[in-house]
């Protein structure tokens, strides 16, 4: 068959299954999440953790709870790669992971990045890939859905102070929506070839004789809620290009289904819960007009890029698995760098400039389309903040989202939200560049320059992919990204609080003919239009001296 046609079939196959799960995920998730329903599980946990699962909070005691749970899960984390060398491995014989490294790891899961500087079948114990960095899957993927279902309810609630309570959203959205659908998903993983085990490995002897020892572990467990909690850490050090960890093509499709489908379905709960379908419609709109356009882009460069050999195979073929194919290859690396997933099956530092561009500029969107677990709706709706305001302010009347006036306290908070994550991304590349941390990098000029930018872009937006060909495990490095994966998660989280928090003590505004209406094509083009601008007159001059100077050379 064609590479082109098998491409196109390839992601309208992708495109048909996420809308089914738009509607049956979207609704699922919505009765789940406004339940007044505790389990005897769920009541069990707020019992041991002295929870009243019945109060609300105040937006400022939501982010306490946030920061509380993420501070303990990193320090949890952190000793446990510490003293993994003296606790029991099941099979496995590693020492502890040095200080900067163990540092770097505990940040990198704790928000939901699942950037990695280590070999991952040749550093971490099979205890601690599970009791620590599955676990954290989890619990970072539902934090970000907590904070998601907090600012909706800033925009339905009136003339309160409460925003719900966190311990209840983080147990829900662990225990009754990514744990069953990670025990399916695994089973489904293992009859497709993916291992799970708890060996410590085999040896084996290659066709040219040499010897390898092939580790094994429990690999399909956490393939799935690395997909589907949008985290991206890969049991291996090549990631979802493993055969172990994704065998075959169509498993392929399913992992790319997998960190599509929480994103997609988000907008069906938004708009389920603040009584108007049409609105969670318009956003899932936007999300999906800019990961379509993501896609088609990268996998435009992919297929028709010039140059000697690509020319003569047909594509950009280095840095690709045969398994997969060009195509499909793209198509993760488009969905991967759209979400705050991380994951890879292919090398992005092998792809054309103009392929790796748009990578960098997928991530660049701030995870919008569709995003990370949550984060991605709650980005998306800072940014309609900033287009009714924008709007607003072209016809002289004081803009309105939702029946809520969004005046200089809301627009401060979105401000900083939006501006927070290019700051850390603009600021570290410089600062590594100034310091001649660059020189790491396996390349210079410009391609060397977007191995930087892609590394701070990756751990800013908490997307944790590697444009590779950079060493990023030295001291430096380890504490500069760890930084900007921990105040590009947690910095936009109390921002984007902070405006629910204002939102919710407003009292509702009734609509009226000045109201701009937020469902129509209208809105959704503005939305767009005002996403894309902001991106690009915050980054286009990085990445002119980065991937475009490159591709113009």
């Amino acid at each position: 068959m064609n590479p082109t046609l098998a491409g196109i079939l390839f992601i309208a196959s992708l495109i048909a299954a996420l809308a089914l799960a738009y509607r049956f995920l979207g609704d699922y998730m919505y009765r789940v999440l406004t339940s007044a329903r505790h389990t005897a599980v769920e009541r069990g946990v707020y019992r041991a953790v002295g929870v009243d699962p019945d109060a609300d909070q105040r937006w400022t005691a939501y982010a306490r709870s946030v920061l509380a749970f993420s501070a303990v899960s990193l320090l949890f984390l952190y000793a446990l790669q510490r003293f993994q060398g003296h606790l029991w491995q099941l099979g496995t014989h590693f020492v502890g992971v040095p200080a900067d490294l163990a540092w770097n790891t505990a940040v990198s899961f704790t928000t939901n990045t699942n950037w990695q500087a280590y070999s991952g079948e040749a550093t971490m114990s099979h205890v601690t890939q599970m009791a620590g960095l599955a676990v954290q899957n989890f619990v970072s993927a539902a934090v970000g859905v907590a904070v998601a279902l907090a600012v909706v309810r800033g925009f339905i609630r009136s003339r309160t102070d409460r925003l719900g309570n966190f311990w209840v959203d983080l147990v829900r959205v662990c225990w009754r929506i990514l744990l069953p659908i990670s025990i399916v998903g695994a089973v489904v993983l293992v009859a497709g070839g993916a291992v799970q085990n708890f060996t410590g490995g085999h040896d084996a002897t290659t066709l040219t004789g040499a010897a390898q020892h092939i580790t094994g572990g429990p690999v399909a467990s956490q393939e799935v809620i690395k997909e589907l909690g949008t985290n991206g850490g890969g049991f291996y050090n090549v990631n979802s290009a493993h055969p172990f960890e994704n065998p075959t093509s169509w498993t392929n499709w399913l992992e790319i289904f997998l960190l599509l489908c929480v994103g997609f379905s988000m907008p069906r709960v938004f708009g389920r819960m603040v009584g108007d379908k049409r609105q969670g419609r318009a956003i899932v709109t936007v999300m999906a007009i800019l990961a379509i356009g993501g896609v088609v882009l990268v996998n435009w460069a992919q297929l028709h890029h010039g140059g000697t050999v690509p020319t003569a195979v047909g594509a950009a073929t280095e840095g690709t698995d045969l398994r997969f194919g060009v195509s499909n290859s793209a198509t993760f690396a488009g969905a991967t760098t759209l979400t705050s997933t991380g994951a890879v099956d292919s090398f992005h530092d092998s792809y054309t400039a103009f392929g790796g561009a748009v990578t960098m500029f997928d991530m660049m969107l701030g995870e919008v389309a569709p995003g990370g677990t949550g984060t991605g709706l709650y980005g998306m709706l800072v940014l309609a903040v900033i287009t009714v305001f924008v709007a607003g302010l072209m016809v002289g009347r004081t803009p309105e989202y939702l029946g809520k006036k969004i005046g200089a306290r809301e627009i401060k908070f979105a401000s900083l939200y939006f501006l927070v994550t290019p700051a850390i991304v603009l600021i570290g590349a410089a600062a590594a560049m100034a310091t001649k941390n660059h020189e790491t990098a396996l390349n210079t000029g410009p391609h060397g320059f977007s191995e930087v930018l892609y590394a701070f872009t990756s751990a800013a937006n908490n997307n944790g992919s590697a444009f590779a060909g950079i060493t990023v495990n030295t001291t430096w490095w380890n504490t500069a990204l760890g930084l900007a994966m921990l105040f590009g998660r947690f910095l936009p989280i109390i921002f984007v609080l902070g405006l629910a928090g204002s939102l919710a003590a407003q009292k509702p505004v009734p609509a009226s003919a000045g109201t701009l209406p937020t469902h129509k094509p209208l809105f959704i083009g503005l939305l767009v239009g005002v996403t894309l601008i902001l991106v690009a007159l915050t980054f286009l001059p990085a990445l002119a001296l980065g991937p475009l100077a490159e591709g113009l050379s």
